[in-house]
C-alpha cells in the first residue's frame, strides 16, 4: 500500500467513508476547485456562499470565471441558513457552498435537502470541521462535496495540504479525470514543507509564538516559503501559475502521524470551549451558547471584543495565542472588495461581526492562562446586550 493510500484510509475511517472517494491535493482549496470544475462551472454560472470566509473560496470560483453570490451570516453561529440561501437562489445558481465557521455546523440538512429539492448541488467547506459530527453524522457527510484542510492550524496538520471527499458517486468519475491533471509539487517545495512541518514540530512553542508568527507571515508574503496563501492570491482573481497540484509524500507522513492526535486534540478543544463558555456566560459576555455544542468542534472559539488592536497587542505582551480570524467578510482582505463582487455593505452581520472577532486558542495545555487574561481585560469584551 502506498503511503497516499495509507492516508486516504485514516481519513475515511474518522469520515465513515471509503478511500476511493477521497482526493488529496496540495491545499484544501484547490479542492473546492476540482469539485466546481467536475460541476462544468463556467462563466455566468452563480455560486452561493457566505459573506464571512476566506478569500480563497471565492478566489476558486473566480478562477473559473463564474460568479460568487454571498448572503449575510448569523450572529450566533457565523453561519449562513437556508432562509438566507433560498432568497439568493437563481435559476444561473449552479452550487451551494455550506461552511461550518470555526468547527460549527448548522442547518446543513435542511439546505441540502432544499437544494436537492431544486436539483443544486451543494459543497460543504469543512476546512474547520474535520472529526467534528453534525447531527451523529461526521461533517461532510450531508453535501454532494465536501472539502477539508490540514494547514497550519486546521484540525490536524500537514503543513499546507487539503482533500475532497465525494459523497454523490455520479461524479466521482468526473473527479478522477480531473485530479489526473493535477501536477504533482516541485522537490523545492517538498523540500521547504519538510523544513517548516520540523520547525514547527521541535522549534515553535508559546514564547516564541509571535515572533515565529509574524516571521512565517512576512517570508510567506516574499515568497520565501510555502505560504497558507500566496501574494497573488491576495491581490488577484487570476489564477496562479502551478495552482491545480496534488498532495505530496510529505504531507501524506505528516498526516498519518498526525491524524491519530486528533481524538484526544477535539476533547481537549470542547473541553476548554465549555470553560470559556462558562466563564464569559458568568460575567455577561457574549458567548457560544451550549446548545450549539453537540455540533460544534471548537478548533476556534469565537470572541467578541471591541478594541480588537489592543486586546492582541495585550495578549501578545503576554505570551497569549490569540487568533485573527476573520478580520474581514473574505479573510484576510481588508482593503476594497470589489474584485471578489463583495459589496460589504450589504452585508451588515458580517461587516460588524468581522470588526470585533478574534479566537480563543482551543487546543491549549495552558487553559488557566488564558481565563486570567480575560479577567484582566474584561472591558474590552463585548456585553451580552
Amino acid at each position: 500500500m502506498t503511503l497516499e493510500n495509507k492516508y486516504k484510509k485514516e481519513i475515511s475511517t474518522i469520515l465513515n467513508s471509503t478511500p476511493d472517494q477521497l482526493f488529496l491535493f496540495w491545499k484544501g482549496r484547490i479542492a473546492l476547485y476540482a469539485a466546481l470544475k467536475s460541476l462544468n462551472i463556467k462563466e455566468g454560472d452563480q455560486i452561493i456562499l457566505p459573506a464571512f470566509t476566506c478569500v480563497v473560496v471565492p478566489n476558486a470560483i473566480k478562477y473559473l470565471k463564474a460568479t460568487p453570490i454571498y448572503v449575510d451570516i448569523n450572529c450566533n453561529t457565523y453561519n449562513t441558513d437556508l432562509n438566507k440561501i433560498k432568497n439568493a437562489i437563481t435559476p444561473k445558481t449552479k452550487a451551494v457552498i455550506i461552511q461550518n465557521t470555526f468547527g460549527l455546523s448548522s442547518e446543513v440538512e435542511l439546505i441540502t435537502a432544499y437544494c436537492s429539492a431544486q436539483n443544486i448541488p451543494t459543497i460543504e467547506d469543512c476546512t474547520h470541521g474535520f472529526g467534528g459530527e453534525y447531527e451523529g453524522k461526521p461533517n461532510g457527510s450531508y453535501c454532494d462535496f465536501a472539502f477539508y484542510s490540514t494547514q497550519w492550524n486546521k484540525p490536524y496538520s500537514t503543513g499546507v495540504g487539503g482533500f475532497l471527499m465525494v459523497n454523490n458517486k455520479q461524479y466521482l468519475n468526473s473527479i478522477e479525470k480531473i485530479y489526473a491533471q493535477a501536477k504533482r509539487p516541485s522537490f523545492k517545495d517538498t523540500t521547504m514543507l519538510k523544513s517548516l512541518i520540523f520547525a514547527r514540530e521541535n522549534i515553535l512553542n508559546a514564547n516564541n509564538y509571535w515572533t515565529l508568527l509574524k516571521l512565517y507571515r512576512w517570508l510567506s508574503k516574499n515568497k520565501l516559503v510555502v505560504g497558507s496563501s500566496s501574494p497573488e492570491e491576495l491581490a488577484s482573481t487570476n489564477i496562479p501559475s502551478n495552482y491545480f497540484i496534488k498532495s505530496s509524500k510529505v504531507q501524506a507522513k505528516a498526516g498519518i502521524k498526525n491524524i491519530k492526535k486528533l481524538s484526544n486534540k477535539n476533547t481537549l478543544r470542547l473541553n476548554n470551549a465549555k470553560r470559556y463558555s462558562s466563564f464569559l456566560k458568568k460575567n455577561n459576555k457574549i458567548y457560544v451558547s451550549e446548545n450549539l455544542f453537540q455540533n460544534h468542534s471548537f478548533l476556534k472559539y469565537p470572541l467578541l471584543v471591541n478594541k480588537r488592536s489592543l486586546f492582541i497587542e495585550k495578549a501578545e505582551a503576554l505570551k497569549i495565542e490569540i487568533g485573527e480570524w476573520f478580520v474581514s467578510p473574505l479573510h484576510p482582505i481588508e482593503s476594497d472588495l470589489s474584485s471578489w463582487d463583495l459589496e460589504i455593505n450589504d452585508f451588515p452581520i458580517a461587516k460588524e461581526k468581522a470588526k470585533q472577532m478574534v479566537n480563543l486558542p482551543t487546543d491549549t495545555e495552558n487553559i488557566e492562562a488564558v481565563i486570567c487574561f480575560l479577567k484582566n481585560n474584561l472591558g474590552l469584551i463585548n456585553d451580552v446586550i
